[in-house]
């Protein structure tokens, strides 16, 4: 019997074909079969609340009875308007301006042409450098692509792309210097100052980065004395900051936004994940209104996207924040993500290879490693990052994971259930994750203790 024929759909990435998904509740997944997942990555940290919200699925149910579309140009819609409002209630003091996308990509490449049109409107047009770091990922188009520092994605567009330059994102957790943590935090975010000079201060325009990160750093969270020298840095040079809190964002860790846990407040922030939770596409840049102002000012804003502020796609953002609400979740965030981030901790002692865990809230991550005191990482052969994933699938269990060191070696996965997550269910987490780790280690003959 001939192969079945490859995928014409170019959603699928590989070869490799997954199951075909039935339904979703909570915070589990059915495939065809009948065969239920726990959806231990909140798909890739999207799914904030969980499937199939009642009070979510309600709301979008009255509004498609009312209208689905109108365009942004011909008409204002309620839904667009009233999560505007909900949306500048949250944010920091001044952040007040917001304009509706469909995805994380799209609320960056905003974010950047926003910060560029801003520059104009203050004649000062020599500024156009976008400082971000290494590594990093902030999407998927070209625009977000010049200042993703990921090689690996980047590589195969750089006849496209203008690349950005990059600072070392703060992997504190690789060094050893000596430094105490917040020695080490000024330091990082000194390289930013180091490199605006390089550049000429008078032609950069913005600094983006992830207060928490995300896919390329594994939950990467940098010592306390960061935050706020990158924001003093930023003010020193007149230079905008832009807050990438497209997974970190909507509560995930524990804030609304990550970077209130620093006290950090940015002049545009990007948002979309969690923002609609899976059940619109849908994203937002929220700027500061002296940014904004001055760009309508100077003539308007030049850029757009045909589903910008969708009636249903805010409709259901409204209600996902409602839910937000209702629940608590961003205080279970903070919670159950403590509690889940000590039982990966405590993992640490029967498996030798688990070189770090980390993140806030239920934001979190652990990488593999060959040896934990000099971090190298795991033999690249090994095929970590996907073989661990694959295990836990089989087991029941999704988790996300990438290369944690530019996209091409080392091994980090990220462990983000949705915020509605219980007590029972972070127990069945642990209980799959730790054996799918038994049985990697067994495969890739890796040392482990026994069960207590």
């Amino acid at each position: 019997m001939s192969a079945p024929p490859p995928p014409s759909n170019l959603f699928y990435q590989t070869r490799l074909r997954r199951p075909l998904l039935a339904r979703g509740e909570g915070v589990y997944l059915w495939d065809s079969q009948g065969k239920r997942y726990l959806d231990g990555s909140s798909g890739a940290m999207v799914s904030n609340i969980g499937h199939s919200n009642p009070a979510v699925l309600g709301a979008m149910r009255r509004q498609m009875e009312l209208s689905t579309f109108g365009y942004r140009l011909h008409f204002e819609n309620e839904p667009a308007e009233r999560l505007a409002a909900e949306i500048a209630g949250r944010m920091p003091e001044g952040l007040d301006r917001v304009f509706f996308v469909s995805g994380g990509s799209e609320a960056v490449e905003s974010c950047l042409k926003l910060a560029r049109q801003y520059a104009l409107a203050q004649g000062e047009g020599q500024r156009w450098k976008v400082i971000s770091r290494f590594p990093s990922y902030h999407g998927s188009t070209l625009g977000a692509l010049a200042v993703t520092g990921m090689s690996l994605m980047s590589a195969p567009f750089a006849p496209m792309l203008r690349e950005m330059p990059k600072i070392p994102a703060p992997t504190c957790y690789l060094d050893r210097d000596g430094l105490d943590p917040e020695q080490r935090g000024l330091r990082y975010a000194r390289m930013l100052r180091e490199e605006i000079l390089a550049q000429g201060p008078e032609t950069v325009l913005a600094f983006i980065m992830e207060p928490v990160g995300g896919a390329s750093t594994g939950a990467l969270v940098a010592p306390d004395s960061y935050y706020g020298e990158i924001r003093a840095i930023c003010d020193e040079f007149g230079i905008l900051l832009i807050c990438d809190e497209v997974m970190s964002g909507a509560g995930r860790t524990g804030r609304y936004l990550a970077s209130e846990h620093w006290s950090l407040k940015p002049d545009i922030v990007a948002l979309s994940k969690g923002f609609g939770a899976g059940y619109m596409p849908l994203g937002a840049m929220v700027a500061d209104r002296r940014i904004a102002e001055a760009v309508i000012d100077a003539g308007g804003f030049i850029h757009g996207h045909t589903y910008a502020g969708n009636p249903l796609a805010c409709a259901a953002g409204l209600a996902v924040h409602g839910e937000i609400d209702r629940l608590g979740l961003i205080a279970a965030a903070e919670r159950q993500g403590d509690a889940l981030k000590a039982r990966l901790e405590a993992l640490m002692q029967r498996f030798p290879f688990i070189g770090d865990v980390r993140g806030k809230g239920l934001l979190l991550a652990f990488e593999l490693v060959a040896d934990r005191h000099t971090m190298e990482p795991l033999p690249v052969g090994l095929n970590a990052h996907l073989r661990l994933v694959d295990i836990a699938y089989e087991a029941g269990l999704i988790i996300y994971s990438r290369r944690t060191r530019g996209g091409r070696i080392g091994d980090h996965f990220l462990v983000c259930p949705p915020l509605i997550v219980s007590d029972d269910q972070i127990d069945e987490i642990m209980q799959k994750l730790t054996a799918s780790l038994e049985t990697f280690a067994t495969e890739a003959k890796l040392p482990f203790g026994a069960r207590a």
